[in-house]
C-alpha cells in the first residue's frame, strides 16, 4: 500500500508540475510564433481576411503571427484542427460561419460551443441578385412572380448546404415560396450562370456580384442584413418590406474552449488594436469585403443565435435530423 501511495503522490506531483508550468507558460503569453489555421484555399476571402488581420495583428503582439491554410471538408478540416488544437494559444484559426453549419449535416465533430470567439472581423450578407435585363425591377416583384411560379424561379447557390443555398431557403421559408436551387462549385460560377441567363436569380454576397452591378449587368434587388448596404444603398433590406431574414457568411478569430482567460484578453485587446487600423479597413475595402468588427462576448451572441437559427432551418429543409 506504501508503494501505491507514493505513486499516487508522484503522478500528482507531476500533474501538480505540469498545470504550474501551463499557467507560467499563459501568464507569459506569448513566448513564441502563432500560427493562425485558415480552413479554406489561399487566395479565397478568408485567406486574404487572415493575412490582412496577420499583417495587422503583427504590430501589437510581441511574436508573429503566421497564415497556414488547412484544407478540405468545405472547412471541416481546418476547423477541427482549431477545435482539437492545445488551448495554449499558439494555434488560433479563422472561425466561419460553418462553425453553426456544417454540425447539421453531420460532417463535424464540432460545434459552435467549443470555441472561444476572439474578434468578429467580416460579414457579408446574403443578396438576391437577378439579371438587369430580368423583367422584376423591385424585390415584391420578383416574390410575387414567384409565388405565381412554385418552383420556376431558379436560384443558383454555392453548393448544397453552403450558406447561399440556406439563405434561399430562409427566404423560402420565411415568405412561403417554392424556389428551384441550383448548386454551383462556388459562387462564382453561379454567377456566370446568371449572366448567361441560365437561372433566375442567385443568392450570393453583394461583394460576390460587385463588379457586374457596376457594370450594369446585374441588379440587386435585397439584402439580408439588418442595414442597408454602404456600397449599394438602393438595394432594400428584406426586413424593409416585412421579411424577417437575416443571413451572412462572417470571418472572425477564434481559438479552442478550454483557453486559459489571460491568452484570450490579450488576443482580444490586440485584435482590437489591429482593426482600428486604418491599413486593415482599407484592405477589406480593396477586396469588397465589409468590415464588421464584434468584440468576444458580442461574437459569441452572434454565433450562438446562427446556431440556433441553421439547426432549425435545416431541419425544416431535411438536411439534418
Amino acid at each position: 500500500m506504501k508503494g501505491y501511495r507514493f505513486v499516487t503522490g508522484a503522478v500528482v506531483g507531476a500533474l501538480t508540475s505540469a498545470t504550474m508550468m501551463v499557467a507560467v507558460q499563459a501568464a507569459e503569453y506569448p513566448t513564441k510564433a502563432i500560427e493562425l489555421i485558415v480552413p479554406y484555399a489561399a487566395g479565397g476571402g478568408t485567406d486574404l481576411v487572415a493575412r490582412a488581420y496577420a499583417d495587422a495583428v503583427n504590430r501589437h503582439l510581441p511574436q508573429s503571427v503566421g497564415v497556414v491554410n488547412k484544407t478540405g471538408g468545405g472547412g471541416a478540416v481546418g476547423l477541427s484542427e482549431i477545435m482539437a488544437a492545445r488551448p495554449d494559444g499558439y494555434r488560433i484559426g479563422m472561425g466561419t460561419v460553418e462553425i453553426t453549419t456544417l454540425p447539421n449535416l453531420g460532417v463535424a465533430r464540432f460545434t459552435a460551443d467549443d470555441f472561444t470567439p476572439i474578434a468578429r472581423l467580416n460579414a457579408e450578407p446574403s443578396a438576391i441578385t437577378v439579371n438587369a435585363n430580368a423583367p422584376w425591377k423591385t424585390i415584391e416583384e420578383f416574390l410575387a412572380y414567384a409565388k405565381e411560379n412554385p418552383g420556376k424561379v431558379r436560384i443558383g447557390n454555392s453548393g448544397t448546404g453552403a450558406i447561399w443555398h440556406l439563405a434561399a431557403e430562409a427566404l423560402a421559408t420565411k415568405s412561403g415560396l417554392k424556389f428551384s436551387h441550383i448548386p454551383y462549385d462556388g459562387a462564382n460560377p453561379a454567377v456566370t450562370a446568371l449572366l448567361g441567363n441560365h437561372i433566375e436569380a442567385v443568392s450570393v454576397s453583394p461583394a460576390e456580384v460587385s463588379s457586374h452591378v457596376a457594370a450594369g449587368t446585374l441588379r440587386i434587388l435585397a439584402v439580408m442584413d439588418d442595414q442597408r448596404s454602404k456600397a449599394f444603398p438602393d438595394a432594400p433590406t428584406l426586413k424593409e418590406k416585412g421579411i424577417d431574414v437575416t443571413v451572412a457568411t462572417w470571418r472572425g478569430i477564434v481559438v479552442p474552449k478550454k483557453t486559459p482567460a489571460n491568452i484570450v484578453e490579450t488576443l482580444r485587446t490586440a485584435s482590437k488594436k489591429a482593426v482600428e487600423e486604418q491599413g486593415f479597413r482599407d484592405q477589406l475595402t480593396k477586396m469588397n469585403l465589409s468590415y464588421a468588427y464584434l468584440d468576444g462576448p458580442e461574437y459569441k451572441v452572434a454565433m450562438e443565435k446562427d446556431a440556433e437559427m441553421f439547426k432549425v432551418l435545416m431541419k425544416q429543409i431535411g438536411l439534418s435530423k
